[in-house]
C-alpha cells in the first residue's frame, strides 16, 4: 500500500498540481475570510466567522475536489497502467486505500494553510476555539466523504475531465439536497422528504460550524466515507476479474 501511496503523492507534489490546487483554495479562503470581516460592524475587533466562511468555502471547494480526484483511476485506464495495477501482487484494497490516503494527504496540505487565518485573527481580536476546532473537524469529515465520492466516479471512465464534470454535478446536487427536500414540491411527499433529509450533509455540517460535535454527524460522515470506499473497491475488483 505504501508504494501506491508514495507513487500518488509524487504525481501530486512532483508536479505543480497540488500546489496549484492549494493556491486556489487559499485564494478562495482569503476572499471568504475578507468578505466575512468586511461585514462586521465593529471594525476594531475581528471575529473569525466560521459559519459564513466555511459555508461559502464548501460551495466553492466543490470545484476543487473533483479536480483533485479525477485522475485517481481514470488516468490509469487512459495510459494503460491499469493493467500493471491489476496484475500486481497488491490487493485491490491496498490499491484503493493507498490512493485514498494520498488524496487525503493533499487535502490536509490544502487546508493546513488556512490555519494562518485564526492566528492573524487572534493577534488582532478574538477566536472562539471550540468553534474553530469543530469547524475544522466538520470540514475535514465533509472532505473525506467527497474525496471518496470523486474516487468512485473516477473508476467509471478513462476520461479525467468527464470524471471531474460528473463529480461536480453529483456533489452540487448532494450539497443542495436539503434545500430541495425543503421545497414546496417535496412537502407533498413527507416520507420521501424525510429520506432526503437523512442523506443531506449540509445541515449536519451546520452543527460543526457552530461549535457542536454530535456523534450522529460523525457516524454519518464516517459511514458515508466507508461505504463509498467499499463501492470503489467493488468497482475496481469487478474490472480486475473481467481482465482474468
Amino acid at each position: 500500500m505504501f508504494s501506491i501511496y508514495k507513487k500518488e503523492l509524487q504525481s501530486f507534489f512532483y508536479t505543480p498540481f497540488a500546489y496549484a490546487l492549494t493556491a486556489l483554495f487559499m485564494l478562495l479562503f482569503s476572499y471568504m475570510f475578507g468578505t466575512s470581516i468586511a461585514k462586521l460592524e465593529e471594525t476594531n475587533v475581528l471575529r473569525f466567522s466560521f459559519p459564513d466562511v466555511f459555508y461559502n468555502v464548501i460551495i466553492f471547494f466543490i470545484f476543487l475536489i473533483p479536480i483533485m480526484t479525477m485522475r485517481t483511476f481514470a488516468d490509469e485506464r487512459k495510459f494503460g497502467t491499469e493493467v500493471l495495477l491489476m496484475t500486481s501482487p497488491l490487493s485491490v484494497l491496498k490499491i484503493v486505500l493507498g490512493k485514498f490516503f494520498a488524496n487525503v494527504t493533499v487535502f490536509l496540505f490544502m487546508i493546513a494553510g488556512s490555519a494562518v487565518f485564526p492566528l492573524v485573527t487572534k493577534a488582532h481580536g478574538t477566536v472562539v476555539q471550540s468553534q474553530l476546532i469543530c469547524a475544522y473537524i466538520g470540514f475535514f469529515s465533509w472532505g473525506l466523504m467527497f474525496i471518496t465520492l470523486g474516487m468512485l466516479i473516477s473508476t467509471f471512465t478513462e476520461n479525467a475531465v468527464i470524471a471531474a464534470i460528473i463529480g461536480e454535478l453529483i456533489m452540487f446536487a448532494f450539497l443542495f439536497l436539503d434545500d430541495f427536500a425543503r421545497s414546496a414540491f417535496m412537502y407533498q411527499y413527507p416520507k420521501l422528504q424525510k429520506v432526503l433529509m437523512a442523506f443531506a450533509a449540509q445541515p449536519r455540517f451546520a452543527y460543526f460550524s457552530q461549535g457542536f460535535i454530535r456523534l450522529s454527524d460523525l457516524v454519518f460522515f464516517g459511514s458515508a466515507t466507508i461505504v463509498l470506499l467499499a463501492w470503489t473497491y467493488i468497482s475496481i475488483e469487478k474490472r480486475r476479474w473481467k481482465r482474468g
